[in-house]
């Protein structure tokens, strides 16, 4: 089962992620909201559309533009509408 931590603190963890570039997305259901505040940052991806990012924070420490989602993605992408993945420092592990 893939599972998303950071600081020692699991994030998110669910059965079914969709795998998407190397970059596991977990559905909305299974991301603990708590350790995740919106930031202004937006990017966009030719083929998957405009990201929203997030920075996660626990314990007090901020992982700024650490996770990222899709809200409305194109329709080649639409799998992982409001999926969350993140950047490597946060750890996946199976």
């Amino acid at each position: 089962m893939p599972r998303a931590s950071w600081n020692d603190v699991v994030i998110a963890d669910s059965e079914t992620t969709q795998v998407v570039e190397g970059n596991h997305y977990f559905p909305p259901d299974s991301v603990n909201w708590q350790h995740f505040a919106r930031t202004d940052l937006h990017t966009s991806c030719f083929w998957k559309g405009l990201a929203s990012y997030y920075d996660i924070v626990v314990d007090g420490k901020r992982y700024e533009n650490g996770a990222w989602t899709y809200p409305s993605p194109k329709q080649a992408a639409e799998q992982i509408i409001d999926h969350v993945a993140f950047y490597s420092q946060v750890k996946i592990t199976q």
